[in-house]
């Protein structure tokens, strides 16, 4: 569901607070069928939710609302963000910064052990607790 890299786009500007079919269209410049497709993705894979909206005297219309899977890929978008200003930094600084809505303070994605302890990326180890069995 992620692979597109509109997925991912569109997924950045929810997280701006952008929420209408006009505001992604506008912001992104892509086409009307593509971002079309591109939502109903989202909201079938239960990421965004589409939710009926009326301005006075208009027709009836849809905002498209991060649902508590789409306000978790936060850390996803974050953490590649984040790999990408250590290794890749534009000349201007980051595009986003990440604050904490309580405090103001900037964050970061990190991996937390079970008592709240950050664990470097070097000492994660990765166990497979699945193994897949191919047809």
């Amino acid at each position: 569901m992620l692979g597109d890299r509109w997925t991912l786009l569109i997924l950045r500007e929810s997280f701006y607070g952008r929420s209408r079919f006009a505001e992604f269209r506008a912001a992104l410049d892509i086409s009307s069928d593509v971002l079309s497709r591109r939502l109903s993705l989202l909201v079938d894979g239960g990421v965004l939710a589409k939710v009926p909206y009326r301005v006075p005297g208009q027709r009836v219309r849809f905002a498209y609302l991060l649902t508590h899977a789409g306000h978790e890929l936060h850390h996803v978008l974050g953490a590649l963000q984040q790999w990408g200003d250590h290794y890749l930094p534009r000349p201007g600084g980051p595009t986003t910064q990440r604050r904490s809505g309580r405090t103001g303070r900037p964050l970061r994605v990190a991996f937390l052990d079970d008592l709240g302890r950050e664990v470097e990326p070097e000492n994660v180890v990765a166990h497979r607790t699945v193994h897949w069995v191919l047809p």
